[in-house]
């Protein structure tokens, strides 16, 4: 017998899952009716007048008026906008920044507005509906849920609240889930995120927790610590009646080993693709892991093939021109004022029918070195042959080239792999890395034939390494992520002496 919130969640679904159909069978008209009500919009903004909004009506129009630009370039108008002007990029101001790590700039100050902000909350809504429709399931809605994400304490910067996303967000969770919402609020707000892990796992040890969301390395820390209080196997036991697993920021294949030891059982995952500049995509069907991106959510999608993407004029492909199995940078024009934004992340298409992407990598996190141009799903990939090949647990990894060694000899990619359980042969673990990433990447495999790099050396770190890595550079939990790629050795040398 389902309970009336039951009732309403699945009917709920059935509603959310007809609006789906209705525009994921429309995408190309979709997307125009998003371009123009972003530059009607926007036409009267400082921007829309430096860049001639009035004159945009097609996807050529956009690429004439406006240049591609990730943060830095766009910033002196973001300047204008955090230091208190109104119609700069958007009508009016922001009613948040979303604050995040920045490199050359520091700190970042991502725009959300009043047109943006409910996009975030009915798109992470609309990923939990997909799975009750698709499967049945609803259940989940009786119980707890817990999302383990930032304080949602928020600063003022010239009147406008700025925090992180994810503690923005928590603002926003509906009074209907407001008895079922764990960790406490007070709880929530503390900043030092080991002691909030030891607070949160107090307070849910003994609760029956039916949805848990999270970027994965922290939410297996959460586990790990909470089986060592609670004394149990699994979490299947600490939790029964765990129902959804729901998991975003990074790519989730890397741990799903692990994690399926830490449930002890088979408990659903939802794979989401949010993001401070847009919620992009989520998966929508159980069998699936790949992801629909999103059309109707107040998001312009652009396209740049990876491969050309620091060319001088690198070709700009709307929805309509995009091929599966190719490698595109995500650029994107949004209600929050992002305009020509590159976000840095890139995509690949497996399905145009509706359209649906794979998340493979940074278009700032890659190897090329030496013209390889390796990428992050290649990677991951090799490492989950070689875990499938040879068994072993991976808690996180990197890769990094070594250029010059200090041994000598040929240059080389350098693996740094934390493992919860280190493989019983390591040597041959990185034999199957190296064919796995030579069969995926041909200019890899190239360059070893040739007798340019070595094959790749591999170095096995205690399971902690990167979490004390993070904490030494102030970016232990939250959203924050490990890159898996780097084309210097920034993080690999500060790797290795956080580990010594």
């Amino acid at each position: 017998m389902k309970t009336i919130k039951e009732f309403a969640a699945v009917q709920w679904a059935a509603i959310v899952d007809r609006q789906t159909r209705a525009w994921a069978t429309k995408p190309f008209e979709t997307q125009q009716r998003t371009l123009e009500h972003l530059t009607t919009t926007a036409s009267a903004t400082a921007f829309g007048r430096d860049h001639r909004f009035a004159d945009v009506r097609s996807h050529q129009d956009l690429i004439q008026a406006v240049p591609v630009r990730d943060y830095e370039a766009l910033r002196p108008y973001i300047d204008r906008v955090v230091a208190g002007e109104s119609d700069i990029l958007w009508p009016g101001r922001p009613t948040y920044f979303a604050k995040t790590s920045g490199t050359t700039s520091g700190a970042k100050y991502i725009p959300l507005t009043k047109e943006s902000v409910p996009y975030h909350i009915s798109s992470a809504r609309n990923a939990l509906f997909a799975h009750m429709h698709a499967t049945g399931q609803s259940r989940m809605v009786n119980g707890n849920m817990i999302f383990l994400q930032g304080s949602p304490v928020l600063e003022d910067k010239n009147g406008i609240p700025t925090g992180r996303l994810s503690g923005i967000t928590a603002h926003f969770v509906p009074s209907y889930l407001q008895k079922n919402r764990k960790p406490t609020w007070d709880t929530n707000c503390i900043e030092d995120w080991e002691d909030k892990v030891e607070a949160i796992v107090r307070e849910t040890v003994n609760a029956p927790m039916s949805i848990i969301s999270g970027i994965p390395p922290w939410v297996q820390m959460y586990f790990e610590r909470l089986l060592e209080v609670s004394g149990k196997s699994s979490i299947g036991d600490v939790f029964p009646t765990l129902d959804l697993f729901v998991t975003g920021g990074v790519a989730f294949e890397p741990y799903r080993a692990r994690f399926e030891e830490l449930f002890g059982r088979k408990v659903p995952i939802v794979q989401t693709y949010p993001a401070s500049e847009g919620f992009i995509a989520y998966q929508d069907r159980p069998d699936s892991q790949d992801l629909l991106l999103l059309l109707n959510n107040g998001i312009y999608y652009e396209f740049i093939p990876s491969d050309r993407f620091f060319d001088e004029n690198p070709p700009r492909l709307s929805l309509a021109e995009v091929q599966t199995g190719v490698n595109y940078a995500l650029i994107m024009h949004t209600n929050a004022g992002l305009w020509g934004y590159s976000i840095g992340d890139t995509v690949e298409f497996v399905s145009t029918a509706p359209f649906r992407i794979r998340v493979t990598g940074r278009i700032k996190h890659f190897i090329s070195a030496f013209g390889e141009h390796v990428i992050g799903s290649e990677v991951e990939h090799a490492l989950e042959q070689a875990v499938a090949a040879h068994g072993g647990k991976v808690r996180e990894f990197t890769v990094a080239p070594q250029v010059n060694p200090r041994e000598g000899g040929l240059p080389y990619h350098e693996w740094f792999v934390a493992f919860d359980e280190a493989p019983a042969d390591l040597e041959d673990f990185t034999a199957t890395v190296d064919r796995a990433l030579q069969a995926k990447n041909v200019y890899y495999q190239d360059l070893i034939s040739g007798g340019i790099l070595r094959h790749c050396v591999l170095r096995a770190l205690p399971s902690d390494a990167f979490i004390t890595y993070m904490k030494s550079v102030g970016k232990l939990g939250g959203q924050n992520k490990v890159p898996r790629l780097m084309n210097d050795r920034s993080v690999a040398d500060k790797l290795v002496a956080s580990s010594q």
